[in-house]
């Protein structure tokens, strides 16, 4: 797994084999967490088509859903990956920064 790109604060997009993947910063009142979610294909032809742009629409589509509030809705929350591949994504950020120093 490695970081292909990044918006500061915002987001991570990583990719696993074939596989992108977009690690996208929310909060929710005061806590803020991360959800996991693996690009579907119209999720990727947009960042195809559109850049980093579509993955910030994106983050904050998912940040708005607000999914690990108790009741959500949200249509990112049984997508989520993080509780499988959290630790995996961690490690990759942490090797993406060491080599960005």
């Amino acid at each position: 797994m490695k970081v292909i790109d990044h918006r500061e604060g915002s987001w991570y997009l990583l990719q696993e084999d074939e596989e992108l993947l977009l690690e996208a910063h929310c909060e929710h009142r005061s806590f803020g967490y991360s959800v996991l979610i693996v690009l579907n294909l119209s999720e990727r032809r947009a960042y195809l088509r559109r850049g980093p742009d579509a993955l910030d629409d994106l983050a904050r589509a998912i940040d708005a859903s607000a999914p690990v509030a108790r009741g959500s809705a949200s249509r990112y929350r049984d997508r989520d990956r993080t509780s499988m591949l959290g630790h995996e994504v961690t490690e990759a950020v942490r090797a993406w920064q060491a080599a960005t120093v």
